[in-house]
């Protein structure tokens, strides 16, 4: 069984990250009180369920003080635990939850909520295999980031390759970014303009030009010629974020392509486009 426990801060995107391991097949659970996790897992073990996420936060309330040893229990028990942490600016969190409405659990005032819970939480932000800021982050993008830890294997490099438009925000979470203004702009081209990225006759289109595949080639040659360098410095997965103007036609054609050759090579890949919500 591959259990992976879901933790964090109140309002840090706990719930759109319980969506994300659902999408993937994970039977999840949310705020299952730690003192039920025995039995819990000896249930999904016997009905041989392989992979399971919990969710783990403030709202066990009483029971929260059982879980550091509700943890060390599952790492006894089950042979392959994640614990991904999400937390995310204070000044992000407040606007949140005045956004929804909604008290912080642990107190009438939502910042000293949030340092109440900071605190109470460090234990188990210690014991997080991974720790992602949202702050910066929409749900389509943590969605991403989640899938792409969930599938990636340790000691290999995961990539995301992440289309979207310059005129809506460059990708924040980024760690290279390419600009694919230098090829030809299916926009302008009225049997096109309509046809996003995903189009075959727009892809043809775009790499028409030979160019688009010199791109591609440079970006396999990089990988192949620096990515075990990022994992020698700890660094597990990489996001590239490839623009154009709209994030419609030519960023859309181009992540799609750059995800079959990366596959071809070996890595592990996810493809998402920003600004057409995929």
């Amino acid at each position: 069984m591959k259990l992976l426990v879901l933790t964090g801060l109140s309002g840090a995107g706990k719930s759109q990250a319980l969506k994300a391991a659902e999408d993937l097949g994970y039977y999840c659970v949310d705020n299952l009180p730690p003192a039920l996790f025995p039995k819990f897992i000896d249930m999904v073990d016997e009905a041989q369920m392989p992979l399971v996420a919990l969710v783990l936060d403030i709202r066990s309330s009483l029971f929260f003080n059982e879980l550091d040893v509700a943890i060390q229990t599952l790492d006894n028990e089950v042979d392959d635990v994640t614990v991904i942490y999400l937390e995310a600016d204070p000044h992000v969190l407040i606007q949140r939850f005045k956004e929804l409405r909604r008290p912080h659990p642990l107190s009438s005032s939502i910042a000293k909520g949030i340092e109440e819970e900071k605190r109470r939480m460090e234990p188990l932000r210690a014991r997080a295999d991974h720790i992602i800021d949202t702050s910066k982050m929409t749900n389509y993008n943590l969605k991403i980031r989640l899938k792409s830890i969930l599938i990636e294997e340790r000691g290999k490099l995961g990539i995301s390759v992440i289309s979207f438009g310059f005129k809506n925000g460059i990708l924040e979470e980024a760690d290279l970014v390419f600009d694919m203004r230098f090829l030809p702009n299916p926009y302008y081209v009225s049997e096109l303009k309509t046809k996003n990225g995903l189009n075959p006759e727009t892809r043809d289109y775009v790499f028409g030009k030979e160019k688009a595949e010199d791109f591609v080639a440079f970006i396999v040659n990089y990988m192949k010629t620096f990515g075990d360098d990022y994992v020698a410095e700890g660094k597990e997965h990489l996001t590239i974020g490839i623009g154009c103007t709209g994030g419609f036609h030519r960023s859309v054609a181009m992540t799609e392509r750059l995800g079959e050759a990366l596959r071809e090579a070996g890595y592990r890949v996810i493809v998402g486009h920003r600004d057409l919500g995929v």
